[in-house]
């Protein structure tokens, strides 16, 4: 099992694209959406991140307001999984549920606590995405 971690830095207003591998992906099964982990798991060690959302295998969208991790039709007026056309608009739409499950394939995170390194010297390499 493995997830893509896109991690967003507020600061900078830039985004890395990471992957948790086993076996440290695994501790992220069955997490919310708000929840804090340790950036250990996809390389940023000293680092502290917060889900913000995701989405599963078929691209349906994690929602914080949807119990479980199972996917759901939902009445909705607005995003995520959602933009309507005009004033009052509701759509009944498909949407996955706020907990990371082993049908997650990407997750979203924010930076809640920097490290002592910074991100560019963690993961050389890798290109932000503006």
């Amino acid at each position: 099992m493995a997830f893509k971690v896109v991690v967003a830095d507020p600061e900078k207003g830039k985004s890395y694209q990471l992957e948790a591998r086993e076996p440290g992906a695994r501790r992220l099964v069955g997490l919310r959406i708000g929840d804090k982990f340790d950036g250990e798991i996809t390389g940023l060690s000293g680092y502290e991140l917060q889900i913000t959302g995701g989405t599963d295998k078929d691209g349906f969208p994690m929602r914080a307001d949807v119990a479980g991790s199972g996917r759901t039709s939902v009445l909705l007026s607005s995003g995520p999984g959602f933009r309507p056309r005009g004033r009052g608009e509701r759509r009944r739409k498909r949407v996955r549920g706020c907990r990371v499950s082993d049908d997650t394939v990407q997750i979203n995170a924010k930076i809640v606590k920097k490290g002592a390194k910074s991100i560019e010297e963690l993961i050389p390499g890798k290109e932000a995405k503006t």
